[in-house]
C-alpha cells in the first residue's frame, strides 16, 4: 500500500491528503454539531484556526500575504465560505456518507467550468471517470424518483444545501486553479478564513454557544485538519488539471464510508459498496489513462 501511494504521481498524493483530511474533519464536525455547536459557529472556529496556521506559513516564507489579484482572491474567499456553510449544514443533517457524497457532485461542474474558464481539454478518461463515479453516487444516494421504496430517507432540504454546497465547491476550484497562474498557495490558502471568519460572525450574530472543554477540542481540529485537506488541495490543483484531480478526489466518500461506520455505526449496505466500487473504478481509468499519457 506505501509503495503504491509512493508510485501516485505528485498531484494525486496530495489529492489523497485532502480527501483525508477533509473526511477527519466532517468526522470532528458532526460531533461538534452533537455537543450543541451551531454550523455558523463551527465554520468560524475553523476560520481562526486556518487563519492563523495560514498566517504563520506565509511569515515563514516571507512573502506578502495579500497577494496580487485581490479581487479574484476575494472572490474565491467569499465563494468558499457560503460553500462550507452549505457543506457543513449537510454534514450536521445527514449521514457522513451520504454528505460526502453530495459533495462530491462538484467534479461535474468543476469539469464544465475548466474547459469553459480555463480553456482546458477534456481527455475521454476523464468523461468516463465522471460517468463511472456519477452512477456510484447514484447507487449510494438511491434517490426516491430511481428507487421507489429502496430510497433513503433523507432531508430533501438538507440534500439541496449539500446539492449547492457541491456547485459553490467546483467555482472555488476553478478559482483556485486560475489564481495558481499569479498567486502563492500560502495566499490562496489564507485569503479563505481571512473572508469566512467575518463572514460567518456577521450571520452567527447571538446564537454563539459557549462551547465546553471536549467541544473546543473538537472546533480546534476541525481547523487543523481542515487546513490539511486545503493545503493538499491547493497543492494538487498546482500540478494536475482541474478535472481530472476532482475526479481522483472522491477517495473522499471511501474515507467518510469508513470513518461514518466506525465513529457513527453507520454501517453501508450492498447498494453503498457497489456504489463505492464504481467510484473507484472510475478513479483507476483516470489514474491509468494518466500513467499511460505520461
Amino acid at each position: 500500500m506505501k509503495h503504491f501511494f509512493f508510485s501516485l504521481p505528485l498531484g494525486m498524493r496530495y489529492m489523497v491528503l485532502s480527501a483525508f483530511g477533509f473526511s477527519v474533519m466532517a468526522v470532528c464536525v458532526k460531533y461538534a454539531s452533537i455537543e450543541g455547536i451551531p454550523v455558523l459557529e463551527i465554520v468560524a472556529a475553523r476560520a481562526l484556526v486556518s487563519l492563523l496556521l495560514s498566517y504563520a506559513d506565509i511569515h515563514r516564507k516571507r512573502i506578502p500575504a495579500f497577494g496580487q489579484r485581490k479581487d479574484l482572491l476575494f472572490m474565491r474567499g467569499l465563494v468558499g465560505s457560503v460553500t462550507l456553510v452549505c457543506v457543513y449544514y449537510s454534514i450536521t443533517h445527514l449521514p457522513l456518507a451520504e454528505a460526502t457524497v453530495l459533495q462530491y457532485l462538484y467534479p461535474i461542474f468543476t469539469a464544465v467550468l475548466a474547459l469553459f474558464f480555463l480553456k482546458e481539454h477534456i481527455h475521454w478518461s476523464l468523461i468516463v471517470s465522471i460517468v463511472l463515479s456519477f452512477i456510484g453516487l447514484l447507487l449510494v444516494v438511491r434517490p426516491t424518483f430511481l428507487f421507489g421504496e429502496l430510497a433513503q430517507d433523507l432531508s430533501y432540504f438538507a440534500v439541496l444545501v449539500g446539492i449547492l454546497g457541491a456547485i459553490g465547491s467546483s467555482i472555488a476550484y476553478v478559482l483556485v486553479r486560475k489564481l495558481n497562474q499569479t498567486e502563492d498557495s500560502s495566499v490562496i490558502i489564507f485569503y479563505f478564513p481571512l473572508i469566512a471568519l467575518p463572514f460567518s460572525l456577521i450571520l452567527l450574530g447571538n446564537d454563539f454557544v459557549m462551547p465546553s472543554a471536549y467541544a473546543c477540542g473538537l472546533l480546534v481540529l476541525v481547523g487543523i485538519f481542515t487546513q490539511v485537506g486545503q493545503i493538499g488541495l491547493t497543492k494538487a490543483m498546482q500540478t494536475e488539471a482541474a478535472g481530472r484531480a476532482t475526479a481522483f478526489s472522491y477517495l473522499q466518500v471511501v474515507f467518510a464510508t469508513l470513518f461514518g461506520w466506525f465513529f457513527f455505526q453507520e454501517i453501508p449496505d450492498m447498494w453503498f459498496v457497489v456504489g463505492a466500487f464504481f467510484i473507484l473504478i472510475g478513479v483507476l481509468v483516470n489514474l491509468m489513462a494518466k500513467h499511460k499519457a505520461s
